[in-house]
């Protein structure tokens, strides 16, 4: 079934996307959240003129997204957190604590867009963070943990 992405779904494409799902997953999940609708001729017109129209302000958005990734990429920013002797971290660092040393840093990011390569992060180390700026420009920001 076809239809068209009201919002940015994860793994399955973004605002305005034309995309192909199982009739299920687009007629019990996604149209009932508000998520898509059904890709009819005229919908398809109305994606068609929004983009038309969107095509300007979304190449600024771009071009600002681009600036920031720059200034991201040579980033290093140290996240302190506690630790016993062997170097393991009571806790764990997530997106929450990454996101306010960019904002130290002084730019802002929403933590909401930041993924950790690893899935959980328990020892001191350096380790690096994917951030999706648009939707077509991302960042990696190298990180280490350090013990307080």
């Amino acid at each position: 079934m076809e239809i068209i992405l009201k919002k940015d779904v994860d793994r399955l494409g973004s605002q305005h996307d034309i995309v192909t799902v199982k009739s299920g997953f687009a007629r019990n999940f996604l149209i009932p959240q508000g998520m898509a609708v059904a890709a009819t001729p005229s919908a398809k017109k109305v994606v068609a003129e929004v983009i038309k129209q969107q095509s300007h302000k979304a190449a600024k958005a771009m071009e600002e997204a681009t600036k920031i990734a720059a200034k991201l990429e040579g980033l290093s920013i140290k996240i302190g957190a506690k630790a016993g002797e062997s170097g393991k971290i009571f806790g764990s660092v997530n997106s929450i604590q990454i996101a306010d040393a960019i904002q130290a840093a002084g730019q802002t990011v929403d933590r909401k867009n930041i993924h950790i390569s690893e899935d959980i992060i328990k020892e001191l180390g350096s380790y690096e963070a994917t951030i999706k700026l648009h939707k077509e420009v991302t960042a990696t920001v190298k990180f280490e943990v350090v013990a307080d």
